[in-house]
């Protein structure tokens, strides 16, 4: 008996409304598949049209297009004799849904919507598609002329349904549905389901890869089965970033592992396993087998082809593996490099360019580019032709090949350092240092001319000068002349990514990197539009004690010995007067709450969902040991009060990699308003009246 089935799954780097390219990208993902001899691929969710196409799912061309690609993949040799798995938008009956659409050799044999929609943090599918909600049902979908015409079908069965093919029955999750409570693949293994697939849009966030792994080994180890996990990957056009991860599991263990970060826009695992292995581990869970006597059936779509190999073919199967996972501080390293691979290219810009300040934020927004430069000439020394083409096409030479990580970063990286008589000789020296090392082209500049000119304009106008609080000036004044050098800051960074490969005699523009990480950005500490506001920004999601623990990373494994010094200087925006040459300024205690408390405050706003008074309450267990419960109350208070007070900094927060769920991001992952009454009069009488009771308890 035929029992050796081979199936492949897809890591894909589709991009929102390519529709040329990710039809490429799909086709090169079949032919990858049947010359591994696979006879069924699965591609990521919404694969055609790319997943984040967000409000353009509510227009009509999004759906024709897709149907457009979808001919292209009926009509295609290419497609014949292996059963395609491919996700695009559908309209059934005027609502769109999230579905697969299953077909073999130009015939449609199923379209399966989603049933459990992501709705929750940057995830809004809600808002462009309706959930099926009619389990164990099939209608008839009314097919578009042009796929009739292909086809020869009229309808094709549309709704909760499984394959049975001559040797096996296939189960079709998306995405979300393998983190739902009540996970298709427990209905659908209990009645006979022995291959689940799940063709996923799951972006990266730190820490988060065991869980999904976690998650595909656990479905299939209660209850036996095979489970194939297709992922987008890249960036498709926004904040997020897709980390691939596509694997294969058996019995609750790993079979194939895709990579996590990778160049690569096509990447194809194929796995073959034999399905008398899923029966005798099911043969012996005699709870499993009780509960599947009395499981309501799926309707099943007969396929008239099977995934296995004939009688007299001997092949040999894949065993389990152990699953490798990235620390931290690799992710920070290849993530964000990844991304910023994709704006490169896709912007069609030269290159990028960083305010360099010397300061652990900025430095760690340096080392990501330098990350990238290693990533991109290693894909070119193996052998990827499309990096090398990006490449190529980003210098402007069709002859270049990267092989230094240096030189290319000579190339195409800009960093800058904007001095100004608040600066110290020891951060100019260390971002100096540091552009030498990675070997960024470096410039330094003093922005005092421009900052005097600013200034002067408003005394003479005004008639007065503003001084700062060190020289007898208000805390307003002083203020008001820290802000003015950080937005000229801003203004020179976009001057100078505008012009430098100009004034150097060289094509293009640059991009603008910010540097303000996601700490920074819940407390507020920036300045609206100063060089925080970029086009981009690399660690905007990212927390300072991550960011610490990657430039030691980065010191051990890119030999960068100038990140020594810097992770031991003190974080300061050296924006007020140096006190005998030696910088005053430190960002804690402008802040009033070490980087450390700011990341538990966000984790407890954002992820454990506290107001003031929870937050108060949590935290006198958490700080026993080391408040008081009025200490506890006055920081508590004074982060909500910074917090409100800044909030609407948030608005035009720079877009950021999304790599933590405390992330600030305004009106995108944090949905929060940002006017607020600051004085929280209600909420800190409460917490007032519960230290009283906190200290009664203890008297």
């Amino acid at each position: 008996m035929s029992r050796v089935v081979a199936v492949a799954t897809c890591a894909l780097n589709q991009w929102a409304l390519d529709f040329e390219g990710n039809l490429e990208r799909i086709f090169k993902s079949i032919d990858i598949a049947k010359s591994k001899g696979a006879r069924y691929r699965l591609g990521p969710e919404l694969e055609i049209c790319g997943y984040g196409c967000s409000d353009h799912y509510y227009e009509s061309d999004t759906l024709l297009h897709s149907f457009q690609v979808l001919e292209k993949l009926l009509q295609s040799p290419a497609t014949q004799d292996i059963i395609c798995d491919v996700g695009m938008p559908v309209l059934h009956r005027n609502v769109r849904y999230n579905c697969r659409v299953i077909f073999l050799n130009k015939k449609i044999l199923l379209i399966r919507p989603k049933i459990s929609l992501a709705n929750a943090g940057n995830y809004r599918e809600l808002r462009w598609f309706t959930p099926w909600s009619k389990a164990r049902h099939v209608e008839e979908y009314f097919l578009p002329r042009i796929i009739q015409e292909v086809t020869g079908q009229e309808t094709v069965p549309f709704g909760d349904a499984v394959l049975a093919t001559k040797d096996t029955c296939l189960g079709a999750e998306i995405c979300e549905e393998l983190w739902a409570p009540n996970s298709p693949h427990i209905e659908m293994g209990l009645d006979g389901v022995e291959i689940f697939t799940n063709s996923s849009g799951s972006h990266h966030v730190l820490r988060k890869a065991h869980a999904r792994v976690d998650l595909v080994n656990s479905a299939t180890a209660k209850n036996g089965g095979i489970y194939i996990l297709a992922n987008q990957k890249g960036c498709d056009g926004d904040r997020l970033y897709y980390d691939g991860c596509a694997m294969i599991s058996m019995n609750g263990e790993t079979i194939a592992q895709g990579s996590q970060f990778s160049l690569d826009d096509v990447e194809v695992l194929v796995a073959t396993l034999d399905l008398e292995d899923v029966r005798s581990y099911r043969a012996e869970i005699s709870s499993r087998n009780l509960a599947a006597s009395k499981v309501s059936p799926y309707p099943r779509v007969k396929v008239d082809f099977a995934l296995s190999c004939p009688d007299d073919v001997a092949v040999p199967t894949c065993m389990p593996i152990q699953w490798r996972h990235h620390s931290p501080e690799e992710e920070i390293s290849l993530g964000p490099a990844c991304w910023l691979w994709d704006y490169l290219r896709r912007s069609k810009q030269a290159g990028f360019l960083l305010p360099l300040s010397g300061g652990i934020d900025s430095s760690a927004t340096a080392c990501i580019v330098y990350s990238m430069c290693h990533q991109v000439c290693l894909a070119v020394k193996n052998g990827n032709a499309d990096v090398l083409a990006d490449a190529r096409m980003i210098v402007n030479d069709e002859t270049y090949i990267p092989k230094d990580p240096r030189e290319f970063c000579k190339r195409i990286f800009t960093t800058c350092y904007m001095a100004s008589e608040n600066s110290s000789q020891d951060t100019c020296n260390r971002a100096k240092l540091l552009a030498e090392q990675i070997g960024s082209y470096h410039i330094n500049l003093n922005m005092d001319a421009a900052v005097k000119a600013v200034v002067g304009i408003f005394s003479v106008v005004t008639g007065r000068t503003p001084q700062f609080s060190v020289c007898g000036g208000s805390s307003r004044e002083s203020l008001a002349l820290q802000n003015v050098q950080a937005r000229i800051r801003m203004v020179l960074a976009y001057l100078f990514a505008q012009l430098t490969l100009w004034a150097r005699g060289m094509p293009g523009g640059l991009l603008v990197l910010g540097s303000a990480n996601v700490d920074e950005s819940l407390r507020g500490y920036m300045t609206k539009y100063d060089c925080s506001s970029a086009d981009i920004n690399p660690i905007g999601g990212m927390s300072k004690t991550d960011l610490k623990n990657f430039i030691q990373y980065c010191l051990e494994n890119f030999q960068l010995t100038a990140l020594r010094s810097i992770m031991s200087a003190p974080p300061t925006a050296e924006l007020e007067p140096l006190v005998d040459g030696q910088v005053a300024q430190t960002d804690e205690a402008d802040m009033g709450m070490t980087y450390a408390e700011l990341s538990i405050y966000g984790k407890l706003r954002k992820i454990a969902k506290a107001g003031p008074y929870s937050m108060f309450c949590k935290l006198i267990n958490m700080w026993k040991e080391i408040c008081t419960p009025r200490e506890v109350a006055s920081k508590v208070k004074h982060f909500f009060r910074m917090y409100s007070v800044n909030r609407h900094k948030m608005t035009t927060l720079t877009p950021s990699y999304h790599a933590e769920n405390y992330s600030p991001d305004d009106n995108r992952f944090d949905l929060r308003p940002f006017l607020y009454n600051t004085s929280w009069s209600w909420q800190f009488r409460c917490i007032d009246k519960q230290f009283r009771t906190c200290l009664k308890g203890s008297a």
